[in-house]
């Protein structure tokens, strides 16, 4: 098979959406805020390769003339990203003013450190927050997300990232298959659309160690359980229900997914689903736009969007977030605060949403009848969006290894491809991760 759509394709794809929308203005001129107060000054913007990103950067010369602030920014592939930042961070000089972080790998870690700012305070400043920034506007679900346990609100949200159900509507239509509502169904549907004499295939999912953890989350979700931690913060990833998730796991990729499968992460996923080859595949929203485009997409207009299926104890779907931060080193804090306020606003907010990039963290975009009527993506991509954001939970643990939870957790499951037993790898892996996540607690 060809993996010819690579993270740089995906983003020029979201990157070609974002003419399509009409975008509505923000009415800063109205206010009496002093936009221009530090003009002159340079700030230093670190972000992540993604459709947002790019919007950003692509639309920067607004925030320069409205402040006559000047900026310095890169975007780099998330986990080289990941690791600059730490870096950077834990050497008390970091290069950047304004940090984008990944909420679901990296909360717990920068929370903990204190390595960013507790946005509260500056608020509470009306000198540098506009009336327009609105904080009233932004989701519950966002907010809480981007709040530290101990009440530090040390980042803005900017990003809800679900997990959706999307489906090849032709294939569904040839075999009279309903969107599943359930697990079970989902399961029972892709057997009925495997086809590999004409290498199409039920599914498509996630099977690379490390990225698939978060396909096994969505199905645990769906349990009595839920939660990879107990109350006491104990990790439980051999319970019975974390054994049903399992199992579930492997028989999709084992029994209704693409031959190789164990090697896929999510563009290899795309790949397989954009070429017409695959009936289901589970992943984030933020996959949407490349999928639409009809240059590369053999699957454009015949997409289907849907929540995450039923599970046998819940309903949920998993989250993830992305939030901006502005670094608690920095001698630039009020210039970085406004470029915040810019890069969250409601036009940039419509943007992500429009463009296919993502689900925003701000409500007002969802409800702008007039720039998703505009949109290229259908009704049911959009309310699907809305439905999602009602049952979703976070689909990691806020724990600050959770690379090396999803390396021992990922590993175990990648080998239940292969064949191997779930229950014996699901317990090697956690006996593996558990004296880890206790030194990691004890340590803060």
């Amino acid at each position: 098979m060809s993996h010819g759509i690579t993270r740089r394709g995906a983003l020029a794809a979201g990157a070609g959406l974002l003419a399509a929308p009409p975008i509505v203005r923000q009415a800063n001129a109205q206010s009496q805020f002093d936009w221009k107060r530090f003009a002159g000054e340079r700030i230093e913007v670190s972000l992540t390769a993604n459709p947002r990103s790019q919007i950003l950067i692509q639309n920067q010369r607004e925030f320069e003339d409205l402040t006559g602030i000047r900026v310095g920014s890169e975007q780099i592939p998330e986990q080289q990203h990941r690791q600059k930042f730490v870096i950077e961070f834990a050497s008390g000089r970091p290069s950047f003013d304004v940090i984008n972080i990944s909420l679901h790998v990296n909360k717990r870690q920068v929370g903990r450190a204190r390595w960013c700012t507790d946005i509260r305070a500056l608020m509470q400043d009306a000198s540098i927050t506009s009336p327009d920034l609105d904080f009233a506007d932004f989701g519950a679900g966002a907010v809480a997300y981007s709040t530290q346990a101990d009440g530090r609100m040390d980042t803005m949200p900017e990003f809800t990232d679900y997990f959706i159900l999307y489906y090849n509507k032709e294939l569904l239509e040839a075999k009279n298959i309903r969107v599943p509502q359930t697990f079970d169904e989902m399961y029972e549907s892709a057997r009925r659309l495997n086809d590999p004499s004409r290498q199409i295939y039920g599914n498509v999912g996630r099977g690379l160690r490390n990225a698939n953890v978060v396909l096994w989350s969505s199905f645990l979700l769906g349990t009595q359980q839920r939660d990879c931690l107990d109350a006491n913060r104990r990790l439980v990833t051999d319970s019975a229900d974390a054994i049903w998730a399992g199992e579930f796991y492997k028989k999709l990729l084992r029994d209704c997914s693409p031959p190789g499968v164990a090697g896929f992460n999510w563009n290899e996923a795309q790949t397989s689903f954009m070429q017409g080859r695959a009936g289901f595949w589970l992943d984030g929203v933020g996959f949407a736009a490349p999928l639409e485009d009809r240059t590369r997409s053999r699957v454009a207009g015949k997409v289907g969007y849907a929540v995450v299926p039923r599970g046998p104890g819940h309903h949920h779907c998993a989250m993830f977030g992305t939030a901006l931060g502005i670094a608690e080193a920095s001698r630039k804090k009020g210039a970085a605060w406004l470029y915040v306020q810019w890069a969250l606003n409601k036009t940039n907010q419509l943007r992500f949403l429009t463009s296919g990039a993502g689900s925003p963290a701000r409500t007002s975009a969802y409800r702008n009848e007039e720039a998703i009527a505009g949109s290229r993506f259908s009704r049911e991509y959009f309310s699907t969006l809305v439905e999602s954001g009602r049952i979703s939970r976070p689909g990691l643990p806020e724990i600050v290894p959770v690379t090396e939870f999803r390396d021992t957790i990922g590993a175990a499951l990648t080998s239940t491809i292969g064949g191997a037993d779930v229950a014996t790898e699901l317990r090697r892996a956690t006996e593996a991760f558990r004296p880890v996540l206790e030194q990691s607690e004890r340590a803060g």
